[in-house]
């Protein structure tokens, strides 16, 4: 950058930030995919003849700022500069606020060019082309130099002033962090182990995997070492990438008291935009929308206070947006590019069209991730490259389908069909998707833009569906690889008919993720069950050097007694037979230390088969029960429960929300009991991805069973010593979990001892033995634990 210039700023963003005015509408209209983009530059250009000159790369300066970008094209014969736009279907459909916004980049191009090559004036063009029909539209103008000049420093006036505050913010931001202290007396015993790694990582440049006990205090124990290291590193953003709501308020919590009173630090909370819409009964147009109508004029002024408040939660964000009558969610889809800190999903940055993981890229940012309960990565990540598509939910969209649609659909539903009528498993896997069913997929997806483009509204809402499905379904089927399976499983439906899914099925989304870590300058997963290593860093796409530290616990074995039952089996063929040892061993340790517990077990009916034990033979015992598909009220309405100084037993399902996420010290809760080892259900879906894990690691079964399982129970366990000064128990009640193999898998700290439980000699009522499962191919022998009976068969 030249003398004086301290900010830089790309032609684009600056017109996006300077030029952009009206209404937000998000009306969905198609518009051409980034290779049609691509490629309808490429024919405009192709027109032009040998002297045209294209992607003619420009910067200029005004006072601090430098301005620079690639002009589409210029033909020196003419003096002629083109701004070129590819669009679909009618061209008045282009919104006004849009139009201007092409011809700003233009005007700012025109200046940088003549600028460059001392021209007095030229001719601008802006030229749309129509990627269905091959038609250029051409719109022009001539401009004097001076004119373009007052324009564009017109647009650098208006950013300056933002950049020389965002510049000043950073200096004062980095200065604070240089001097930022840990905010409490001392850490916890592991927790300095920790924060000295995650900076020696931020400081490096290198990712890394941190195993720390749950109560450990990780969440600060990360952040504040990753703020520690922005300045020397000269980083912009960090994003703090939860799982679940209660991460997001741990983050937020932990930052609140990092900032203390004066830490010029933009923290941002963003969420989900169905919990952020103010109108979810109206469109994001502002025909529909008072909160979409003038967005864009109004959104300066929102911007501006909303940097000012520095605080950003939900809450904030919401206040904020009504004052200044904007749309809350794009509000704050908009601070993102001007927060130092984003707490958000994961799924901000690693889903296939993730918002930070894009303006990383276009801003050649220098970002930081911190991904807490990193555990969870792996099942989060196979949906967001996974796809579905339905046999009778397509089949009852094409009966109402537009008549010119009939031929693509019905081409589809044939293949589809042919499929349907060949496959003789309810479940079977294939090598790769059928070509002619993609085929007609692919077709039906471009008839179906041509009918959105020529007619935007009025389309039944399942058509727009299968066409975003049906998108996806491609997408992902260009990727498909080892990483993932097609499979088609048939459903049953009434009178003997049938219909069947379609699934691409990622198993392994490392090479999705992968790209991700490598565009971030450092990315920390940190979570209480990170074992083994190896389990984690093959799924998740980590570089080969990842370093993985297993902190040291700052809680004593002594604090957490566990219990492992020798003499207790939970497999599916033995539960009528495992409900009074379980009700009798519940009953018995509360009478010995009355206060809260949580009793897990691996399934709802297993749950009620318990309860209905437990209510019969203690009815005077208190318990409260978690419920199928509990919304946020309830869920924390069953964790109020858990009250200090009570006396009751929470029921719920082992992996669910209580399972992990809920912090319950002191004696709001004393004890667990886990009635189950977490193993995912056998059946022929993961059984196919037993053997892909075999192939590809050659540890099938510890990869699809055993670890995701223990990875549960130890999660469980963890929400019963929080601090240092908890005490608790946990009764592990199964007879495997006194295998060498398993113990091996559990917290290094605990001292597990083994227990028995009186068995009653009463006979079990008849056990009720699910259909055997049919097995889609021979499998290879099956390995020791396995044989000695660690599955719990289906059902």
């Amino acid at each position: 950058m030249g003398r004086g210039v301290s900010y830089r700023v790309a032609v684009r963003a600056l017109c996006e930030f300077t030029a952009k005015c009206g209404d937000l509408d998000l009306r969905f209209t198609p518009s051409p995919t980034a290779q049609e983009g691509m490629a309808g530059h490429a024919t405009v250009v192709a027109r032009r003849g040998e002297h045209y000159q294209a992607e003619v790369p420009l910067a200029g300066e005004f006072a601090s700022l430098q301005v620079r970008g690639r002009a589409d094209g210029f033909d020196p014969l003419s003096n002629l500069l083109e701004e070129i736009k590819t669009h679909r279907g009618d061209i008045g459909r282009i919104p006004e606020n849009h139009r201007q916004l092409h011809w700003a980049q233009a005007r700012v191009y025109g200046w940088l060019l003549c600028q460059s090559r001392d021209l007095e004036q030229i001719d601008l063009a802006v030229v749309y082309f129509n990627v269905l029909t091959q038609k250029e539209s051409v719109f022009r103008e001539t401009r004097t130099a001076a004119e373009l000049q007052e324009f564009f420093e017109t647009l650098c006036r208006r950013f300056i002033t933002w950049a020389e505050q965002e510049q000043a913010h950073r200096l004062v931001r980095d200065a604070a962090l240089a001097e930022l202290r840990f905010p409490h007396r001392e850490f916890r015993l592991g927790q300095r182990q920790l924060a000295e790694s995650v900076y020696r990582a931020a400081r490096d440049g290198h990712c890394l995997m941190a195993q720390a006990t749950t109560g450990i205090g990780k969440t600060l124990g990360t952040l504040f070492p990753q703020l520690k290291a922005f300045p020397e590193n000269n980083l912009d953003r960090l994003f703090f990438l939860t799982a679940k709501t209660p991460g997001r308020q741990l983050a937020l919590h932990a930052l609140d008291i990092l900032r203390g009173e004066s830490l010029p630090l933009r923290v941002l909370e963003h969420v989900a935009r169905d919990k952020a819409c103010e109108h979810p009964d109206k469109a994001c147009h502002g025909d529909s929308c008072p909160l979409a109508r003038g967005f864009y004029d109004r959104l300066p002024a929102a911007r501006q206070a909303a940097v000012e408040r520095i605080w950003l939660d939900q809450a904030a964000v919401r206040e904020i947006a009504l004052h200044h009558e904007v749309c809350p969610y794009y509000l704050s889809q908009e601070l993102t590019r001007w927060a130092d800190v984003v707490v958000c999903d994961y799924n901000y940055y690693f889903d296939l069209s993730a918002l930070l993981y894009s303006l990383t890229l276009i801003n050649e940012w220098r970002v930081t991730l911190l991904v807490d309960e990193a555990h969870n990565l792996i099942e989060r990540a196979r949906r967001m490259y996974s796809a579905e598509l339905d046999q009778a939910r397509f089949e009852a969209m094409r009966s109402n389908a537009p008549k010119g649609l009939n031929s693509v659909l019905t081409r589809i539903s044939r293949h589809w069909q042919q499929l349907h009528k060949e496959q003789r498993e309810d479940y079977q896997t294939y090598p790769q998707p059928p070509d002619l069913l993609l085929l007609a997929l692919q077709k039906a997806v471009s008839a179906l833009t041509d009918h959105l483009t020529d007619q935007p509204t009025g389309n039944d809402g399942e058509l727009l569906q299968f066409y975003l499905d049906a998108m996806a379904f491609c997408r992902l089927a260009e990727a498909f690889g080892p990483h993932s399976l097609f499979d088609i499983s048939r459903k049953e439906v009434l009178r003997g008919r049938s219909h069947s899914v379609l699934c691409l099925r990622n198993v392994v989304p490392a090479p999705f993720l992968a790209p991700r870590f490598e565009d971030s300058h450092s990315t920390t997963l940190f979570s209480a069950t990170l074992s083994p290593a190896r389990y984690y860093a093959d799924l998740l796409g980590l570089p080969e050097a990842t370093p993985w530290v297993d902190v040291e616990s700052p809680f004593q074995a002594q604090q957490l007694q566990v219990q492992a039952v020798s003499n207790l089996s939970t497999r599916y063929q033995h539960r009528e037979r495992s409900l009074a040892p379980i009700v009798a061993l519940m009953a018995r340790q509360f009478s010995e230390r009355p206060g809260n517990y949580l009793a897990f077990f691996s399934s709802y009916a297993y749950l009620q088969q318990v309860l209905e034990l437990f209510d019969r033979e203690h009815p005077q015992l208190t318990r409260w029960v978690q419920a199928r598909q509990m919304d946020e009220t309830e869920r924390q309405q069953f964790l109020e429960r858990f009250a200090p100084g009570g006396q009751g037993i929470g029921f719920a399902v082992l992996g669910g929300v209580f399972g992990e996420g809920i912090d319950l010290p002191g004696d709001r809760l004393i004890g667990a009991f886990i009635a189950t080892l977490g193993l995912p259900q056998i059946n022929p879906i993961n059984e196919q991805i037993k053997l892909r894990m075999a192939e590809m690691f050659g540890s099938g079964y510890d990869y699809t069973y055993l670890y995701p399982g223990l990875q549960k129970v130890v999660q469980a366990a963890g929400r019963v010593i929080r601090t240092p000064q908890d005490n608790g128990v946990v009764h592990l009640m199964d007879d495997r979990f006194t295998l060498p193999e398993v113990r091996a898998l559990l917290p290094g700290w605990w001292q597990v001892e083994r227990s028995r439980v009186p068995q009653t000699p009463m006979l079990p009522p008849m056990v009720r033995r699910p259909a055997p499962v049919k097995q889609p191919a021979p499998a290879a022998p099956l390995p020791a634990l396995t044989q000695r009976g660690l599955f719990d068969p289906p059902g």
